[in-house]
Formats: C-alpha cells, structure tokens, sequence
C-alpha cells in the first residue's frame, strides 16, 4: 500500500494559513524592505561592473528545474536576487554606462509607476477607467506644448497624442493608418505597389514594422546616406527615387525621417522632406525618439522645424526625460484615421460614451487592448520637476558630451569623427593617420573589447560610410563630471596599453 502524499491530505492542507497574495500590512512591510533594497543598490550601483561578466547560461545552473510547490520567504528570494540576478545585470542605471542611448529614471517617476501597479487599471477605453484617459490627454499636450508642437497635433487643437511602450509600436501603428487610408482612396488591388522611404540610418525597426504592416520588402527603399552631410537624408536623393517609382507605377505611401539616429544622432531636414511628402501624397513620420526630447530646450528646438508638416511624430522620454521604461508618446494630426484603422467594439465592451464618439477610447490608438495608466510617470516628472529643470538635466548632459568631445578634440591619437549635436560624441582611435582603414578598425575593436571587459566602464560601437567609430553616450541619470573625466582617462590608458602591445 502506498505512502500518503501530504501535499494530497485536506487535513494537512487545512493545517496552511488561508492564501492571500495581497494582504496590506504584508505588503507595508516587504514594500519598505525592496525600498531600501533598491535605495542601496543605486547608492552602490558603482561598484559593480558595468557589463556583466557572466556567460551565456548561467543562470539556468543557479535555480531550480521547476518552480517551488510551497511558498518561499522573501527574504530567500531577495537573497537570490542579491546572489544570482544582479551577477547577470548589465547596469543601465550606471553613471559608467555610456553604450546604446541612455535609459533615464527618477524618483518621481518611480513613484509615479508605484502609483500605476497600485490602481492596475486596464484602461481601454473611457469608461474603464476616465482618469486615465484623460490624464493621458492632459499629459500629451502639456508635452506638445513644452515642445512648442502646432495645435494640429493636440487635443486642445484638432490633433491628438497616445503613449505607445516603444517606437516600433508607434510607427507600426501610423504605418498602418497609412496603408488603409491609402486602400481607401485607390483600392486594396494596389497594396502590392505600396512604397515606403527611409535612409540607411533610419531604426532598424523601420523595415520589421514595414513587412509586418504588409509591405513587399522589394518595396522598402533605403537612401544611402554619407558623411558629407552628417548622414542625414538627402531630400534631393529621394526626390529622384520617389519619382523613379511613380514612373514604374508604384505608388509612394510612407516616409519616415529622423530626429537623432541611432548610430550618430544625425538630424533629416523635416521641412524639405515635409513639402517633398506633400508633393507625393506621402504620409510623413518623424521618429525624434532621442532627439526629439532636446527640443524642450529653445537652443535644440531648431531640429524639428518643419514638424508641422508631419502626419505623425514620436518621441521616448524613457531615453531623455527621466520617466523609465517603457514610455513612448506619439502625436497625430487626423486621429480619426488612425481610429478607423484601428478601432474594434466587440460588444462586451460597447458603452454609452463610446457609441456617442463622445471620450477617447485608447484601444483604438494601439496595436493591442489592454494598457497601462503610464501618464503617471510622465504627469509626475512633469510636476515634480518643472520645464526649467528638466531643461537643465538635458543641458547638463550635452555639456559633459561636450567636455568628451573637447578631450577626444585635443588628443592627436583620436578623431571625432561627426559633429556631436546633442549628447553623443562618435570617435575613433585613429594614432597613425597614414594606416589603411581596415587597420583602424582593427586597432577600435580592441580597444572597444579591452575597455569594456574590464567592467569600468561600458560603450558601444557602430559602422557609418564604411567607417568603424565608438559611440560615448553621455545622459545615465547617475553621471556627474567626474565619470566623464574617469571614463576619458581610462579609454586614452587602454589605449596607451594597446600601442604598446602591437607591434607596427
């Protein structure tokens, strides 16, 4: 006869305290305890490497093969963290981190995002929560106007804003109301010679959003760029392909255009490539999702003249304006076609104030239904810091990335090798200038692998005109002068040691 499982007895089930996975004074407590778990891990967020020194795998030999059938403490669990997680954590949040674009954070904003996980509101339409649309509203156009945005793209105007998680869902959304506005005009038979426009320094994911809207990748033209003119997109270049296409009987749909590229922030002239988008009936996209935040500053908000003759426009305060991940805001002038596009109204969601077109309703802003009440962290920022001093927080930045620049300027050993316009210096180790590039490239990836194994500091690289350059992106929320001036020195040292291993 077999032994009695207990976890199978009622009896010994009954002996277990009711489960409740949210009891208030629980939570009061272990709340204060990640508080102060989290207050220390950013107080000592330097001490620890910038980049993970693990190896792939890792973590699957330090846990369990199932999950635990009985509760765990909180206290093992935070213990775990402390032994096994943050091992594996690359640290965004570093004042070294000076790879990719910064992630920016705050205390308003997290608080903000307390408040958010503490209603969890699924706000799809009005009725589900009204306080979440309409702060949501609120929050858009107090950005459009700090941004000095025209009334078309606000709610007080005859425009419109949603916050989307990342720009992919942005331009995927936009690419979409394009595309069926389009089909509305000339028929669902031509969307096979839909054609869509960026340069070869537009986001990568411009090109997955296009194929997933439905695009023939053979219609996806990439404009080179060059270094001539910052690698921005030639209007006059794509004047020549658009009309090669129409000539082809192919039919221009979408353009997107770019405030801050990744690789070098490099800016596309919005206001040439506005009026050529009107000429063609194209829908006009600006991605501004780095850059586009300077342009709360007066001296930056030069870089989006021309916005208003945009369709659509996005931007990430996650990179720039301290509000966590994830927050992307996007604006468009005509919501009704973005809502025709994407609006669905199952009848378990029918309502009053819905059926009279009297509210918003921000499921039919979005790709999915649910969302989050993110307005929140932006509202909260906005509030606990004021325009003036998040203007400072974006100058103080493009001060230490000018502080790089001059250092890296006064080094005849290295090349800036574009103008910084914002908070990203692009450079290149470059101590003989008669080697053949290919040897440059060389002598900048082990420089690159040596600074960054070493766990002080952490950059990244990337491939322009053919040219191998290091990105240093200056904006960590964390990062005062002296991990500027720390990071410079250890980058000239590495490459003192570099010299002297290599034999010429």
């Amino acid at each position: 006869m077999g032994t009695l499982n207990s976890n199978n007895n009622p009896q010994t089930q009954s002996n277990f305290p009711k489960f409740n996975p949210l009891d208030p004074e629980e939570f009061r407590t272990q709340a204060h305890q990640m508080v102060d778990f989290i207050a220390d891990y950013y107080k000592n967020i330097e001490s620890y490497p910038v980049l993970s020194q693990v190896e792939p795998g890792y973590l699957r030999t330090q846990l369990p093969e199932n999950a635990p059938n009985r509760p765990e403490s909180f206290d093992l669990i935070m213990k775990d963290v402390q032994n096994h997680i943050i091992p594996g954590m690359t640290h965004w949040l570093s004042p070294n981190f000076f790879a990719f674009f910064p992630a920016t954070v705050s205390s308003a904003a997290f608080l903000g995002e307390m408040l958010c996980n503490c209603f969890n509101s699924v706000g799809f339409n009005w009725l589900a929560s009204p306080a979440m649309t309409e702060l949501e509203m609120v929050v858009m156009d107090w950005l459009a106007n700090t941004l000095k945005l025209p009334k078309t793209f606000m709610f007080s105007g005859t425009g419109g804003g949603v916050l989307q998680s990342t720009t992919s869902e942005a331009i995927l959304c936009t690419l979409i109301a394009a595309r069926d506005h389009k089909i509305e005009n000339i028929g669902v038979d031509e969307i096979g010679k839909f054609v869509v426009y960026g340069s070869d320094q537009t986001h990568s994911t411009y090109s997955k959003a296009c194929k997933v809207a439905g695009i023939f990748p053979c219609n996806i033209r990439v404009v080179p760029t060059c270094i001539e003119s910052d690698f921005a997109l030639s209007p006059l270049a794509l004047r020549g392909i658009i009309e090669a296409d129409v000539a082809a009987g192919l039919v221009p749909l979408f353009l997107c255009a770019t405030v801050g590229t990744t690789s070098t922030t490099a800016v596309d002239p919005l206001s040439q490539l506005g009026q050529l988008a009107e000429e063609f009936n194209i829908w006009f996209h600006v991605d501004a999702a780095y850059g586009g935040s300077a342009c709360i500053c007066p001296e930056f908000r030069q870089y989006l003249d021309g916005v208003e003759l945009a369709d659509s426009l996005s931007l990430s305060p996650h990179k720039w304006l301290l509000s966590y991940l994830d927050c992307c805001c996007m604006w468009v002038k005509e919501p009704n076609v973005l809502v025709k596009t994407l609006s669905t109204n199952p009848e378990y969601l029918r309502n009053k104030r819905s059926e009279y077109d009297s509210v918003v309703d921000y499921k039919d802003w979005q790709i999915g239904t649910g969302r989050k009440f993110k307005s929140l962290r932006l509202w909260f920022v906005m509030r606990t810091y004021g325009v003036d001093n998040l203007q400072s927080h974006i100058r103080s930045d493009v001060r230490m990335a000018k502080m790089f620049e001059g250092f890296v300027k006064s080094d005849p050993m290295f090349d800036v090798v574009v103008p910084r316009r914002f908070s990203l210096v692009c450079f290149r180790f470059n101590p003989n200038k008669e080697h053949e590039p290919g040897y440059i490239e060389f002598l900048n990836k082990k420089l690159l692998d040596s600074v960054n194994s070493t766990g002080q500091i952490y950059m990244t690289h990337t491939i322009v005109g053919g040219i191998y350059m290091l990105r240093f992106a200056v904006g960590a929320t964390f990062t005062e002068d002296r991990h500027v001036i720390s990071a410079w020195k250890f980058i000239k040292e590495s490459a003192n040691d570099l010299l002297r291993k290599i034999v010429f």
